[in-house]
């Protein structure tokens, strides 16, 4: 498998006239992630399950003289239902009769234990907001990127879901089930304008970070902020044409 980098420097608004939902927008990547996207012109749809950090967001985001007003949906990607994601393709159907992007940043890490201890609750809980999530959303939202004139799907890996690595259980598995998830969608896909890819932030600064690895220096990982060229790169037009391929957000 092939892994590139990227080299982009976005030009002023780029984004415009964009409407890309980006789960996990309340913190970490997806935050600032979400900024960048309003700050070059996107509508960014806010997806997150705490309210408050939504809305700081939102603030935040218009306080900065976004170009499009940001909009929020709060919901738990652990128990939403199917159900759940068909009526949210409806609600964005109907405001905005498209979706030109989807970021699927969210995922939660589990333990970090042998497999031959790893608490199966545990397991399941993981592989469902990690993988199956990702799966029942992408599914729901397809027809609406479809519709989109220059569609980008964007799902979050992991250097550990390339390369097996003791003790990452659940985490390392559901990310190896997202590029699989992603090459599978990107070859049935081929023919269409859509363009499907994975990325991966690398060590970065977030509270995930810190709970994987509680001794390190914080200043070792990179800042979320200094990752969002990258993403700008993969959701916008810069990458027309490419599909099936899996990125590294750091050299």
């Amino acid at each position: 498998m092939k892994i590139e980098t990227i080299n982009y420097e976005p030009p002023e608004n780029v984004m415009r006239d964009r409407v890309v939902l980006v789960t996990g927008a309340g913190g970490g990547v997806g935050r600032a992630v979400s900024r960048a996207l309003a700050q070059y012109g996107a509508t960014v749809i806010l997806f997150g399950r705490t309210k408050t950090k939504l809305e700081t967001l939102n603030d935040e985001i218009v306080a900065a003289g976004a170009v499009s007003q940001p909009a929020i949906l709060e919901a738990d990607l652990e128990h939403l239902t199917w159900d759940d994601y068909l009526a949210l393709a409806e609600t964005l159907e109907n405001e905005y009769g498209r979706l030109d992007g989807l970021l699927h940043n969210a995922s939660i890490l589990g333990d970090r234990s042998p497999i031959e201890h790893f608490d199966p609750m545990t397991w399941h809980r993981v592989m469902h907001i990690n993988l199956s999530a990702p799966f029942l959303m992408t599914r729901a939202l397809l027809p609406l990127l479809k519709k989109a004139v220059d569609p980008s799907l964007v799902f979050t890996s992991s250097s550990v879901g390339r390369i097996g690595r003791a003790f990452w259980g659940a985490y390392a598995v559901s990310k190896f089930g997202t590029e699989g998830l992603m090459q599978v969608l990107a070859d049935e896909t081929s023919d269409a304008d859509l363009r499907i890819n994975c990325i991966n932030p690398g060590a970065t600064k977030t509270p995930m970070r810190t709970a994987a690895y509680p001794g390190e220096d914080p200043m070792i990982p990179a800042t979320p902020e200094s990752l969002v060229s990258n993403y700008l790169y993969l959701l916008g037009p810069a990458s027309h044409g490419i599909s099936g391929r899996t990125f590294n957000a750091q050299s």
